[in-house]
């Protein structure tokens, strides 16, 4: 499986990586409803056997759960993948309320626990989760900065940060990769945040690139109904009106465009958002392991120039209302 830098840094990721916020499980404000350890961990073991080599987690999954999972998911191969986690949503012990935090203290407490879920030494990529409160977005930073210093992790990048934002990081040490939503429904980051990454060097690594699943051709009224009572999506607008009912309308006319290609509506929603230069690789879900077998075939694809094309007149003609951000 081919591979792409990661920005500046020393780090070469497949073009698609694993997303581990659904094995978390479904007990927090946004959980993706119950989930099997199990199928999880399989799930992560067909990931690696594919070639990929990367999973990105965070610790506020499953109030550390996520991390745990794939700690024991990784037991005798660290060796064959990179780690990404992420801070700044902490939680009291006992609690389930998450509270933003960018604090040095809560930063710094965050990552040690982190390296003790995860049974690491090093944390690949260490990134801060969202920029909240962005008063404190410097303090969390500098203490990120130092935290690769010591040899605790070995690069810094940020997530959902704004250009400016980036700015501000970028003036105290160096971003080694922004984790923005993209999509073909959520294309906000086209205008200033890829450019700019580009320009600085910061590479990008995608989240969402199926919008939660919307774009995969697994939704339809009926299967929405019957998403589990803990799955935040029945929360998100993505999932809500007007954006549902328009995405199946554009998903219907992707199916026709996927399958001349013998892709699934899946591959090519991965494989349109890697057809930008500035995008290094994608993270997609994984709950069980079929969901990989077909999502890893996306890392080596690409899109035709009639293909491109065709799908970029297919989402004028649909155009889809921009979905709220994720909070």
């Amino acid at each position: 499986m081919r591979t792409r830098q990661l920005g500046n840094s020393d780090l070469h990721l497949t073009r698609v990586g694993l997303g581990a916020w659904a094995i978390g499980g479904g007990d927090w404000a946004y959980g993706w409803g119950p989930q099997d350890d199990r199928q999880s961990i399989d799930g992560i073991h067909r990931a690696l056997d594919l070639g990929i080599n990367w999973i990105d987690t965070a610790a506020v999954y499953g109030l550390g759960h996520s991390e745990e999972v794939v700690a024991r998911a990784l037991a005798g191969r660290r060796d064959k993948v990179m780690v990404a986690t992420k801070c700044g949503l902490p939680w009291r012990e006992g609690s389930r309320a998450v509270r933003p935090s960018l604090a040095a203290e809560s930063i710094r407490r965050e990552a040690e626990n982190s390296l003790r879920r995860l049974k690491l030494d090093v944390i690949d990529l260490y990134q801060i989760h969202w920029p909240s409160p962005a008063r404190q977005i410097e303090e969390a930073w500098a203490t990120i900065a130092r935290l690769v210093q010591e040899g605790k992790v070995r690069h810094a990048g940020v997530s959902n940060f704004s250009v400016e934002q980036m700015r501000t990081a970028q003036a105290i040490y160096p971003i080694a990769s922004l984790q923005p939503p993209y999509s073909m429904i959520d294309r906000a980051v086209e205008e200033e945040i890829l450019p700019f990454c580009a320009k600085n060097g910061i590479g990008v690594v995608a989240y969402s690139p199926m919008q939660s699943g919307l774009l995969t051709g697994a939704f339809d009224h009926e299967r929405l109904d019957r998403l589990a009572p803990g799955d935040w999506r029945r929360k998100d607008s993505a999932f809500r009106e007007p954006v549902f009912s328009r995405a199946l309308e554009l998903v219907d006319r992707l199916k026709l465009v996927a399958a001349r290609a013998d892709r699934t509506v899946a591959q090519l929603a991965i494989t349109w958002v890697l057809r930008r230069p500035e995008v290094t690789a994608a993270i997609v879900g994984v709950r069980r392991p079929q969901q990989v077998e077909e999502t890893a075939a996306a890392a080596d694809s690409e899109l035709s120039g009639a293909e491109l094309e065709e799908v970029d007149r297919i989402l004028l003609e649909v155009a889809v209302p921009q979905p709220m951000p994720l909070r």
